[in-house]
């Protein structure tokens, strides 16, 4: 397989990446609205810039852009993704988020370091949740020997691969993995970032759907361990 070099990852080379990237650049860049693009980054803490974008014109362009292409392998995929990453405008990145969304089930295990590396470059919540949840959270669904990968992540000093690890089973439901859910939360109860409290009371919240009284338990048991804030979003559904 012919590929060129990203950081550490290599970038298969993708006809349809071709086309699709061709395409996108064209339609994303003949609308962009510099008028929106300033306040969107700003919302967006300067993470990027913006192209001024807004979701309901994004979606109508991206269609565009993938008419009449083929389904996607997980090579076009990692090409595809790769390669917006490489432009600046965040709009790109959402551009990559949706199609791996979209097409998660052709990815395969050995997808996991490029979803890392899509995590923790240029990362923010706006990309790093849907991957954890739709793409991570997919990968190790799928193939259940991804959940050492997952106690490796979870004490990572890079917030947003832990953010990931604690995230990742948000769309589980009853196939969660509770043991390793709650011995995440309290791994990275102390951690001091406004993100990864959040991100503990998220998980326990959207867990609590399906369990209330296994959360209530963990809490009551654990809950001197946590900040206030991964309490209150915890409990925020059922109370205490």
């Amino acid at each position: 397989m012919s590929v060129t070099g990203v950081g550490s990852l290599s970038l298969p080379h993708s006809a349809l990446a071709d086309t699709v990237l061709e395409r996108l650049t064209a339609e994303y860049g003949a609308a962009a609205d510099p008028a929106r693009a300033a306040p969107m980054r700003a919302y967006m803490k300067d993470v990027a810039p913006f192209l001024g974008l807004t979701a309901p014109v994004r979606r109508t362009l991206s269609r565009t852009v993938l008419a009449g292409t083929p389904r996607p392998d997980e090579r076009d995929c990692t090409a595809v993704a790769l390669r917006c990453w490489r432009l600046p405008e965040r709009e790109y990145q959402y551009f990559a988020v949706d199609l791996l969304r979209r097409h998660a089930r052709v990815l395969s295990s050995g997808f996991l370091p490029v979803a890392r590396h899509l995590v923790s470059t240029v990362p923010w919540w706006d990309t790093v949740d849907l991957l954890a949840a739709h793409v991570v959270g997919a990968l190790v669904e799928a193939d259940p020997a991804l959940k050492t990968d997952m106690d490796v992540w979870i004490g990572d000093d890079d917030l947003w691969i832990a953010r990931t690890a604690l995230l990742h089973q948000l769309r589980s439901k009853d196939r969660t993995d509770t043991e390793r859910l709650f011995a995440y939360c309290v791994r990275q109860s102390g951690h001091p970032d406004f993100f990864i409290r959040k991100a503990i009371g998220w998980a326990l919240r959207e867990y609590a759907k399906t369990d209330p009284e296994a959360v209530r338990e963990f809490l009551a048991r654990e809950k001197g361990r946590f900040a206030p804030l991964s309490v209150r979003e915890a409990l925020k559904n059922i109370g205490a």
